[in-house]
Order: C-alpha cells, then sequence, then structure tokens
C-alpha cells in the first residue's frame, strides 16, 4: 500500500512512455498520448528478411545478426522456441527477459541480461509498453523465446527515443524469453499457518479476499508485527525490487476491510523497500521470500501516522494479509 490511496505500479520508463531528449529511461516506450501514434499493423509469424540469432538459447542473451536488407515493414512475432506452460492471456503479469538491437543503425541496444538489467514486469495488453512487449506475449507459452521484429508503429513511433539511440522511424528488433505469466486473480496455496493467539487470525477464500478476525478485547501492539502463514520457497525479497501481490487490509479498530487488491481487479505490482510505500510494508516485506503469505499488523507510526486516508481514520493501527507472488 502506498503512503497515498492505491498501489504504485513500477515499470521501466523506456519501456513505458515516449521520452524526450530531456527525460531519463532506462528501457523501451509507447508513444506518448500527444503525438499522433501510428497504426499498429497485425503481426505476423514470418517476413522476409529476418534476423538471425546465435549464442544461448532460452533463459540467456541472444546475439542478433541483422541482414544485409531493408526491413519489409512488417510487425513480425516469430516463436523461436515453445515453451511447455501456460499461456499468456491478456491482463496477465508476465516477467520477460530481451535482447534488443536496431535494425536501422545495427547498434545494440539495452538488454535485460546487461550487467546491471533486470527482467520486464508488465501487463499483457495494457498499452503500457511498446507494442512489441505489449502485444507479443499473448496467446504465447511461458518459456518461449519469441524473435520480433517491430516496425516504428510497433516500436518507437516517430518519436524514436533519444535515450536508446533509436531515432524516429527505426526499426527495432527484440528477443523476448517469456518468464512467467501470473494471471490477475493468481493467490498461494497450500497449508497455512495460523499467527499467535494475540494477532489477527485468517480464513482463505481462495480467489476472494481473506477473512482477517481481529482478537476480541486486545489493544492493538505499539510495534509491527508480522508471521508467515505459507512459507514460499522462492528467493528473499530485497529492497527496490517490483512485487506483485495480492493484499487484503482491514483496520484494528473494528475489523472493516478498507482495501483490497481485489477491489483493483486482482494482483498488483508495487516496489519495496524504497519508501513508495507505507513503511510498515518496506520493513516487513523486505526479507520474506517469494511464495510467502504473510500478516503484518502495521502500528500508526509505520502507516499513515496522525493523517486520515480515505476510509481509514488518523492514528489506525492496520492488519494486512500478502501474498508474495512474484519478485523482480
Amino acid at each position: 500500500m502506498r503512503r497515498t490511496a492505491g498501489l504504485l505500479l513500477t515499470l521501466p520508463l523506456l519501456l513505458v512512455v515516449a521520452c524526450s531528449s530531456s527525460t531519463k529511461a532506462t528501457s523501451p516506450a509507447t508513444p506518448s498520448a500527444s503525438s499522433a501514434a501510428p497504426t499498429v499493423p497485425a503481426p505476423v509469424s514470418e517476413a522476409a528478411p529476418m534476423p538471425t540469432l546465435s549464442g544461448g538459447g532460452f533463459g540467456s542473451k541472444a546475439t542478433i545478426t541483422i541482414p544485409d536488407a531493408a526491413p519489409s515493414g512488417q510487425f513480425v512475432v516469430n516463436t523461436v522456441s515453445e515453451g511447455d506452460r501456460s499461456t499468456v492471456n491478456k491482463g496477465d503479469w508476465v516477467t520477460v527477459n530481451y535482447t534488443a538491437k536496431d535494425w536501422t543503425t545495427g547498434k545494440d541496444l539495452p538488454s535485460s541480461y546487461d550487467a546491471g538489467g533486470k527482467p520486464q514486469l508488465y501487463q499483457a495488453g495494457s498499452g503500457q509498453l511498446v507494442p512489441a512487449f505489449d502485444q507479443s506475449v499473448i496467446g504465447k507459452k511461458v518459456g518461449s523465446r519469441l524473435l520480433v521484429v517491430a516496425p516504428p508503429a510497433a516500436a518507437f513511433g516517430n518519436q524514436g527515443n533519444t535515450q536508446l539511440g533509436v531515432a524516429p522511424g527505426d526499426t527495432v528488433v527484440f528477443v523476448l524469453d517469456i518468464m512467467e505469466s501470473l494471471p490477475q486473480d493468481s493467490t498461494l496455496s497450500g497449508a497455512m499457518t495460523q499467527p499467535p493467539a494475540t494477532m489477527p487470525q485468517v480464513k482463505d477464500n481462495g480467489k476472494a479476499p481473506v477473512t482477517i478476525t481481529i482478537p476480541a478485547g486486545q489493544a492493538p501492539p505499539a510495534d509491527l508485527q508480522q508471521a508467515v502463514l505459507i512459507k514460499g520457497e522462492g528467493k528473499q525479497v530485497k529492497a527496490g525490487q517490483t512485487l506483485v501481490v495480492q493484499y487484503t487490509g482491514v483496520l484494528w479498530s473494528n475489523g472493516q476491510q478498507f482495501d483490497s487488491s481485489w477491489s483493483h481487479g486482482g494482483a498488483q505490482a508495487l516496489q519495496i523497500g524504497t519508501g513508495s510505500v507505507i513503511e510498515g510494508w518496506d520493513k516487513g516485506l523486505v526479507g520474506q521470500t517469494i511464495g510467502s503469505r504473510v500478516e503484518l499488523v502495521v502500528p500508526p507510526a509505520l502507516g499513515y501516522k496522525d493523517q486520515a486516508q480515505g476510509a481509514v481514520p488518523a492514528n489506525s493501527t492496520l492488519v494486512f494479509v500478502i501474498d508474495i507472488l512474484e519478485a523482480v
């Protein structure tokens, strides 16, 4: 939960908005609303000429060789190798590793496999990213490697991207490795341990907000309390990562639900450990493992303090149950 109402979706800027020369950015982006974005052609699976790939396979950086010919102008989404896991649907949270090259100049572009790079996390079909990312993965299986030839309409349009060195009208080639896909109604399953009796008890409701019951007649704690209800087997969450979570929050004072990811369409993305969310989340989630369900009892000093926020009165103790579904 953010310091203000709602949650924070954090995506690399180059993939999110078209950048002017004065905008700092770190990965690929959609044309801005103020510019006349060209119509994106329907993707095809093959077109001549085509780039060739060498180097490692799925899950490693690709070497892209551009043919000595002009691109066809078509939007190509070619499945180099097909995965055997779930199919990506529109609205799923997708984690993609990528390699990129400018066809027009032959210049290699930043890759998630480069030192300091990280996978791209986004909602498929949301329109937040360039069509080469946004549309290419829909209908493909997790574990697939895609070779995407993106004409300007499917890449950076008539603006280009000065931070990447992509000029207006350039065709860009991407190799996308689909690492993970999570539907918005994803939840954790498995045996759930109840927290100590002094903490709120939790009832699992499947694909709906959990029920949180406040201990009767008990004063709220002065300090942050946390309990792991389902222990995940993934890596530890680090400060600065973006998490995909399902969560429900209630007031200690009366047990009333004031927020839930289910009220926002399902799983949400937020950045942790950077002050983008309330301090109780930063302190309580960093160090937990991916795949864990965590209960946090957050005192006012680590929540909204003496400020009212929507249905949350000032000086409220907050109780959250959070499923950590993914972290990048």
